[in-house]
């Protein structure tokens, strides 16, 4: 998508928070429709010297363009905002992403899948427990092992957390790597692994289709009637 296709999207937001069901688009009580203004040319050139990595295309071109977050998918797109000097992203979820790691490529597979299989097989079942403390501690244990496997930093190297989609699944936009700009749904909190979205023709979805896609649902449902 070029900068040109990006004209008007933030018009087309603003008309849809102002049509007669706009707060019936999911997630609108936390966007509350709001649109931060756009980052500058100088303000994008210090993002990512911050960050020492380009950020996608199409992404770029939105903070230029339209806003540096908010109204979007779900709960909304996580703003990029510069406190005390630094860059960052703000949004539940957003404190996972390692700023220092964004120009690392984002791994192409991910744990090994004989270790998550051992892993699942040593899960503790509670009927082999005479007592329930015991068992709470083993669970414990367990828990922590597959927490580390699954949330290990470097899996997620290279992207950032854009939106919370609610109970703790969120959406990853990957900055470096042979995925670049493509997005990612995150619902390992359900033991679900990281998996990239797929639109109906079953290729990657990236930045600009996620959010138009979202604006002309949203525009549906924020623009009928009562």
């Amino acid at each position: 998508m070029t900068d040109q296709q990006w004209v008007g999207v933030r018009q087309r937001v603003e008309a849809a928070a102002a049509g007669p069901a706009g707060s019936k688009v999911f997630g609108a009580l936390g966007h509350k429709w709001v649109v931060e203004d756009p980052l500058t040319q100088g303000e994008l050139a210090e993002l990512e010297a911050q960050i020492g990595v380009q950020l996608p295309e199409e992404y770029r071109a939105f903070l230029l363009h339209v806003g540096a977050g908010g109204a979007g998918p779900a709960y909304g797109l996580f703003p990029v905002r510069r406190v005390r000097g630094r860059w960052h992203w703000e949004g539940d979820g957003a404190e996972m992403v390692d700023l220092s790691r964004l120009a690392e490529p984002f791994p192409d597979q991910g744990p090994d899948p004989k270790l998550l299989e051992e892993l699942l097989a040593q899960c503790p079942e509670e009927e082999n427990f005479d007592d329930s403390e015991d068992f709470d501690d083993a669970m414990e244990a367990w828990d922590e092992r597959w927490v580390a496997a699954m949330f290990a930093p470097e899996r997620t190297a290279g992207a950032i957390v854009i939106s919370h989609l609610g109970c703790a699944q969120r959406e990853w936009l990957i900055i470096s790597g042979s995925h670049r700009g493509t997005i990612w749904s995150d619902c390992r909190v359900d033991d679900v692994d990281l998996a990239p979205l797929l639109g109906e023709d079953g290729t990657p979805v990236r930045f600009a289709r996620w959010y138009t896609d979202w604006l002309q649902k949203a525009e549906h449902t924020a623009l009928s009637a009562p």
